[in-house]
């Protein structure tokens, strides 16, 4: 992005919102209609198990399950001003985690997709960045020490271990909260806020 300034300003509000992720995640609203391939809460409001007809050798990790968790979707109501979480739906196909998030502004989807190791995920990422239009390496602070790339128009990919984050905002074509803010930026701010709950709980992104 060729505002650095501005994405170090976004950083330093999600550290600020940002009071702790739950070391277990939620997949889903509760109630919401499954949609094909999806996964349901296991116990709880939005789950505080494990993921509904999965095992740990085929189900996602506690860690991919964190962009659908409790205090995601709190960090994400506060930056919109809603007074509760935005409505979500999950999915696990192909070691990929996802995430949608229903707003009023349009869609955002968060997917996480795992691989055996390093080396994969590098190629993985490498392969995606020429699928995301007008994509630039995020420099400086605002990578946060990881490979990353973002464009205008509301992707932000981070590179993290075996995992690749998308945060995808490319639906939303207006601003959003009380801040106005561009859809490219609210991705990059819920990047940085899935990256700080896998920093909290490295345990959880453990195959």
């Amino acid at each position: 992005m060729n505002r650095p300034y501005r994405w170090v300003t976004v950083l330093a509000a999600s550290a600020i919102l940002l009071s702790g992720c739950a070391a277990t995640s939620g997949t889903g609203n509760p109630g919401a209609p499954a949609a094909a391939g999806s996964i349901a809460p296991a116990t709880g409001h939005h789950g505080t198990g494990p993921v509904s007809g999965a095992t740990p050798s085929q189900g996602p990790t506690e860690a991919a399950q964190m962009v659908c968790g409790d205090e995601v979707q709190k960090d994400m109501a506060t930056r919109l001003g809603l007074p509760e979480a935005p409505h979500s739906v999950s999915s696990f196909k192909d070691k990929i985690f996802t995430c949608t998030y229903h707003l009023v502004e349009g869609d955002l989807v968060i997917s996480v997709k795992e691989t055996p190791d390093e080396s994969a995920a590098r190629t993985y990422f490498e392969a995606m960045q020429v699928e995301v239009p007008n994509a630039t390496v995020i420099k400086g602070l605002a990578n946060l020490g990881f490979p990353a790339y973002s464009n205008e128009a509301g992707s932000v990919v981070f590179l993290k271990d075996h995992m690749i984050l998308h945060v995808n905002a490319t639906d939303i074509t207006t601003p959003l909260g009380p801040n106005e803010m561009t859809p490219a930026e609210f991705s990059y701010q819920t990047a940085t806020t899935i990256l700080a709950c896998w920093k909290e709980h490295p345990e959880q992104a453990q195959h």
